[in-house]
């Protein structure tokens, strides 16, 4: 059971980074914590309705009204496990502001010295705290930055980094438009677990939504890590991400999403299984948004993200 659980290990260790040999830290910022992100597969940097968006685009956050607030847990596979709150508030005069946690604890390991004798065990879990702020630049177009720290820790080993996210956010509410764009995880670490410093997982996106005027459905798609190095101009246009959401009533939400780059990576063999999609529900009871996804991963397994959110 310890080595399948290794071999588990490795396998998201492969899924967080997108590169074997990335040679980056902090990856687990890129992870889709909100069940409705998750569900569109992670296009939720043109999103203006969800607290949530603070980890995609803080520009996105001027568009909240009251003060709402969203909790959302993520089960990985086996113990791992992994955490998020996001809240915002407006300060007239001022601006909205923003501010969420993440974190995620990858379980207890055995420790054993080099002859292979157990001499106890060990943990291992990262966290980043966020502070946002989002104001207009003009008329439907705004603005938005994070600053985060994070902190991530093994054994006896830990290592800090700073960070700050860009965004801006662009609508046309008459023709149910909305465009956003951001630079996300721009930032160093500040102390190593060792003696080599790490890249943080910096991610360039650009994307967009637009709800259909005669049907409840709104469209999302993101193009990500445009930032990165490619060996043509169209593979840089590979790692796209696209999903929508079905208002089935003034209760249900019904959405679904793909992501190009999982259904690649997570390829075994001749077959990749229900690699990259994403599949998820949400109620609407009283004054509560209850949502559910469910992302597939292939052979290796899959996640399961639950959330509520509300207004205080």
């Amino acid at each position: 059971m310890k080595k399948l659980k290794n071999i588990y290990i490795i396998a998201l260790a492969i899924l967080l980074s997108g590169k074997v040999l990335a040679q980056e830290t902090f990856n687990f910022l890129k992870l889709d914590q909100s069940p409705r992100a998750a569900a569109l597969a992670g296009s939720f940097v043109s999103n203006n309705d969800d607290p949530n968006v603070i980890f995609y685009n803080p520009a996105g956050l001027s568009y909240l009204t009251e003060s709402p607030i969203s909790f959302s847990f993520v089960k990985h596979l086996l113990d791992i496990n992994s955490a998020a709150v996001a809240y915002s508030q407006e300060f007239e005069g001022i601006g909205r502001f923003g501010t969420a946690i993440q974190y995620i604890n990858y379980g207890t390991f055995t420790e054993a010295n080099v002859d292979g004798v157990k001499t106890g065990e060990f943990g291992a879990g990262e966290f980043a705290a966020l502070v946002g702020y989002s104001n207009s630049l003009d008329k439907n177009f705004y603005y938005g930055v994070n600053v985060k720290f994070i902190f991530s820790g093994i054994a006896d080993r830990s290592s800090v980094g700073f960070a700050a996210d860009l965004g801006l956010h662009y609508s046309i509410p008459e023709e149910r438009w909305n465009f956003g764009f951001s630079v996300l995880n721009l930032g160093s670490q500040v102390t190593q677990y060792y003696s080599y410093q790490e890249k943080l997982p910096l991610d360039v996106r650009f994307g967009f939504s637009k709800t259909l005027k005669n049907l409840p459905f709104t469209f999302f798609a993101s193009l990500n890590k445009l930032n990165e190095s490619y060996d043509s101009f169209g593979k840089r246009f590979q790692q796209f991400t696209f999903g929508g959401e079905f208002k089935m009533s003034k209760v249900v939400r019904l959405r679904f999403g793909y992501d190009n780059e999982k259904r690649k990576e997570l390829k075994m063999g001749g077959t990749a299984g229900l690699a990259g999609f994403n599949l998820g529900l949400g109620f609407l009871i009283s004054d509560y948004n209850f949502d559910y996804s469910f992302s597939s991963m292939g052979e290796i397994g899959s996640l399961h993200r639950i959330g509520i959110s509300t207004i205080l």
